[in-house]
């Protein structure tokens, strides 16, 4: 069990991938800042999509950055999430939205 979470282009290619196991708390982070609780399933996510657009990308971007405004050294996950949000954000900007899926 796990919470393994991918992006989606509009041609279905995985974008973007984070993985956290089922104890780490650092993926709670990430449905926060997609506002996306109602994915979180506890030990998982719940297995649905969405769609989110560049706005949307963007706030969960916005804060990241304020989240860890004042960390010097980013972890693996602070880094995942960085990612998986910067590359979700790229594609939504080209194509107007992406797709994300809780699994």
């Amino acid at each position: 069990m796990g919470h393994d979470i991918s992006g989606y282009n509009k041609a279905g290619e995985e974008i973007a991938y984070a993985r956290f196991s089922m104890g780490n708390h650092n993926a709670t982070i990430l449905y926060n800042l997609l506002d996306a609780n109602n994915y979180y399933a506890g030990v998982s996510g719940s297995g649905g999509s969405s769609t989110f657009s560049i706005q949307q990308i963007e706030k969960a971007l916005n804060g990241y950055k304020q989240f860890y405004k004042n960390s010097d050294f980013l972890n693996m996950d602070q880094k995942q999430i960085s990612e998986f949000i910067q590359n979700c954000l790229a594609t939504a900007r080209i194509e107007g939205s992406v797709g994300v899926y809780f699994g």
